[in-house]
C-alpha cells in the first residue's frame, strides 16, 4: 500500500474513532462517497492501522463467546473468565453473578417461569437484585431431593425467585425419583399435580442446571435416590449428563426408560419446546453433558466459564481452540 493511501486510511480512522464522527460527516469533509468511507474504516482495521482495545476486559473472551454462539447456533452465551488454578467455588460465584443479570433482564410481565434446582441456580438466585414484574408465576421443573436442603431444594429456589420478582410460586411435594413407575404415574396424574403438569406445557422461560455423567462418588443433592442397579444401567446406556434429572446420551436422547418412568420432572421433549431456556452450568466434568444439551437444542442461552467451554471444544477436536488460550 502506498504511503498516501495509508495516510488517508489513518485519517479516516482518526476522524471516526477519535473524533467520533459518523460516516456521512467524514464523507462530506473529505469529499468521498459514504460507502467508500465504510470500506476504508473496515480496511483500516484489517491492515492493523486501527487496533481496538477494550479497557478492563479480555476481548478474547468476547471473541470466544461469538465463536461458540455461531458454531452451535445459540441465541446467546455468556462466558466467565476462569483458569485451572481458580477455586471452583469462586467460579460458581462469578457465574452466578452473571447469570443473575441474564435472568433479571430475560423475565417479562406475565411470564410463566420454570426452574430446576442445584448449586449453580442457588448461586444465581442469591445474586439477583429484586425487580418488580407484573403477574409472573414460578414453577418447579422437577421433584425435590430425598431430604430437605434449604439452599438447593427446588421449592426454596422457586420461592426465592418468585419473591425477587414479586410473583406467585407453585410448590412440588414429591421426590424427584420414585420407587417405581406406578407411584410416579400416580403423582403425575393426581389432582394436586394438575396445575404443574399443565404449566409445563406453556412455559415462557425455563431456568435449568446441567448435571454431568452419573458418578455415585460425587456429592449430589438427589442422586442418592439412585440404586446401584440404576448406576450400572446408566453407564451401560452411556449417559453423559442430565437436565431436570432426566438423563441423556451424547446425542441428547433420553436413556434408561425405566428410570425416566420413575422421574417426576418435565420431559426433555417438553423442555425443547420452551421458547427460552437458560442453562447455568460450569465445570469441565460437565462439558460432554453441556455439548449434548446444546446439540439436542434443550437450551438457548448458556452461562458458563472459559475452562468448561475450552474442554467442550476439545471434545469436538476444534482446530480453532488455540486462538482462545
Amino acid at each position: 500500500m502506498n504511503p498516501e493511501r495509508k495516510r488517508l486510511l489513518a485519517k479516516v480512522a482518526y476522524l471516526h474513532y477519535v473524533e467520533g464522527k459518523n460516516q456521512t460527516e467524514i464523507a462530506k469533509e473529505l469529499n468521498i462517497y459514504r460507502t467508500t468511507i465504510s470500506r476504508m474504516i473496515a480496511k483500516a482495521k484489517n491492515e492493523g492501522i486501527v487496533k481496538i482495545e477494550i479497557a478492563d476486559y479480555d476481548s478474547n473472551l468476547f471473541a470466544l463467546e461469538e465463536y461458540v454462539r455461531k458454531k452451535y447456533h445459540l441465541k446467546k452465551i455468556e462466558i466467565v473468565d476462569s483458569s485451572k488454578e481458580d477455586d471452583f467455588s469462586d467460579i460458581l460465584v462469578r457465574v452466578g453473578q452473571v447469570a443473575s443479570e441474564v435472568v433479571r433482564s430475560s423475565i417479562k410481565d406475565n411470564n410463566r417461569i420454570g426452574i430446576s434446582w442445584g448449586k449453580s441456580l442457588s448461586y444465581m438466585i442469591n445474586s439477583i437484585t429484586p425487580r418488580a414484574v407484573n403477574d409472573i408465576s414460578v414453577f418447579p421443573l422437577a421433584g425435590g431431593p430425598s431430604y430437605i436442603n434449604v439452599k438447593y431444594h427446588v421449592n426454596t429456589l422457586v420461592h426465592q425467585l418468585a419473591q425477587a420478582f414479586h410473583g406467585k410460586s407453585i410448590f412440588i411435594n414429591a421426590t424427584v425419583i420414585q420407587e417405581n413407575k406406578e407411584l410416579a404415574k400416580g403423582i403425575l396424574k393426581s389432582k394436586y399435580f394438575e396445575a404443574i403438569r399443565s404449566d409445563w406445557k406453556c412455559l415462557d422461560v425455563a431456568i435449568v442446571g446441567i448435571g454431568g455423567a452419573p458418578n455415585k462418588d460425587l456429592e449430589s443433592q438427589w442422586r442418592d435416590l439412585l440404586s446401584e442397579e440404576d448406576y450400572k444401567i446408566l453407564k451401560k446406556e452411556k449417559a453423559v449428563g442430565e437436565v431436570c434429572c432426566r438423563f441423556f446420551n451424547e446425542e441428547g436422547e433420553p436413556v434408561y426408560e425405566r428410570l425416566q418412568e420413575r422421574t417426576i420432572g418435565i420431559s426433555l421433549e417438553q423442555l425443547r419446546q420452551v421458547p427460552l431456556t437458560v442453562a447455568i452450568a460450569c465445570g469441565e466434568h460437565k462439558s460432554k453433558a453441556i455439548l449434548a444439551a446444546i446439540k439436542a437444542k434443550f437450551i438457548d442461552y448458556l452461562i458458563t466459564d472459559k475452562q468448561t467451554i475450552l474442554a467442550l471444544l476439545a471434545i469436538e477436536g476444534d482446530n480453532n481452540i488455540q486462538r482462545f488460550y
